[in-house]
């Protein structure tokens, strides 16, 4: 057998499972969308966001990329973004990054990674910044993991300063926004960081004609 034909089998063992514990099970997932959450992961595979949250289909709207990034210039993500946040009227917009992750670590080296490299200096800026409390910081496990999180926090920075969250917050007094970090060893989230509906940016990043 080769390796997809066995994923197309076990979807049809989940689907005839599902319906045998819950008749209705696709029938409501087909005719309704009405997630609470906006999930902005990590591309990495041992990261999916309803098996750590142990949620079901329908209830997280999911956006992944390398290093769960939140770049200003990417329209792939502020579609979702505002997708989720307009229409579907999230209550909460997740950025949850994971320890160890491989995006962070690259981005700490002088390697050339290829086309990779003008995603991975998004989070070269992010150590940048914050260079001297990373440095300060003797273990190297350590060091990236503190990047991991400060990779989040800047994520969730640059949420707040588009137009698209700072309409839903003036507007809808929502999306709540949280900053979170998965654990690969233990399986459990960190919350590192969240800015309820409001909260004031740098003026600069506030729009005042919206």
């Amino acid at each position: 057998m080769k390796q997809y034909e066995k994923l197309l089998l076990e979807n049809k063992a989940w689907a005839a499972e599902t319906v045998e514990e819950d008749p209705d099970f696709f029938k409501r997932l087909e005719n309704i969308q009405r997630p609470d959450f906006l999930w902005i992961g990590c591309s990495d595979s041992r990261v999916p966001a309803n098996e750590i949250t142990n949620t079901q289909p329908g209830e997280i709207f999911v956006h992944r990329n390398i290093a769960n990034m939140v770049v200003h210039t990417d329209l792939n993500l502020l579609s979702v973004l505002e997708y989720a946040v307009v229409h579907l009227k999230v209550k909460h917009v997740i950025v949850c990054g994971h320890y160890g992750c491989g995006g962070v670590k690259a981005a700490m080296t002088q390697h050339n990674f290829g086309i990779i490299n003008k995603w991975l200096r998004n989070i070269k800026d992010v150590y940048r910044f914050h260079r001297d409390e990373i440095d300060a910081i003797a273990d190297e496990d350590q060091r990236t993991n503190r990047l991991v999180e400060l990779n989040v926090i800047e994520g969730v920075m640059n949420l707040a300063k588009t137009s698209i969250i700072q309409k839903a917050w003036k507007y809808n007094q929502q999306p709540h926004l949280h900053g979170w970090v998965y654990g690969l060893k233990d399986g459990l989230i960190k919350p590192v960081f969240e800015m309820p509906a409001n909260t004031h940016i740098d003026s600069i990043y506030e729009y005042d004609d919206l």
